[in-house]
């Protein structure tokens, strides 16, 4: 692995990247929401970022940064916790938000109508593996956790891309 200790922007951190991985620091929400706005600005239709992390690691803060930043003002993003699936129609993109948490079975999956929200919009999973192999394998994965020792509010978010990620992988490092 290469290792580059420049700072990708005033917040954030890249340690890592390689081979369509990449392994950021983010010291505070400030940084987890700028790079929130930065994907935000690379998705478009089709795409599938799959959230993982323990609960409480940020996944639905990260969702919520990502849609305030595509709709260019702070909106109402709720945790799907309860209803599953909700879905934002904002300018020049719909993005859906599902959350997977509460699926006894991945066959479960299949009545949310996560396939027709990829064919309108892009998608964002938290709990992905709930799934089982019912979600495309090409997707940005992002990993978000704690740090083992740092400030309050600091997360490690480990980027995986999948083919069609690959070539924006690196405006997410900033």
């Amino acid at each position: 692995m290469s290792r580059s200790t420049a700072p990708s922007s005033p917040t954030t951190t890249a340690t890592e990247a390689t081979n369509g991985r990449l392994r950021l620091f983010l010291p505070d929400l400030g940084a987890t929401r700028e790079l929130a706005a930065r994907l935000a600005a690379l998705l478009r239709a089709g795409d599938l970022v799959a959230l993982e992390g323990e609960l409480g690691s940020g996944k639905t803060e990260f969702a919520r940064a990502v849609i305030s930043a595509r709709a260019g003002m702070p909106l109402e993003v709720p945790s799907p916790s309860f209803t599953l699936v909700q879905r934002y129609e904002l300018a020049g993109l719909v993005i859906t938000h599902a959350d997977l948490y509460r699926l006894a079975d991945p066959g479960e999956v299949d009545e949310l109508g996560l396939d027709e929200a990829l064919g309108e919009g892009a998608l964002m999973v938290e709990w992905p593996e709930r799934a089982g192999d019912r979600l495309p394998a090409d997707r940005l994965t992002v990993r978000l956790r704690e740090p083992p020792a740092g400030p309050p509010g600091a997360r490690i978010v480990e980027l995986e891309a999948g083919p069609s990620w690959r070539a924006r992988l690196q405006a997410l490092a900033g």
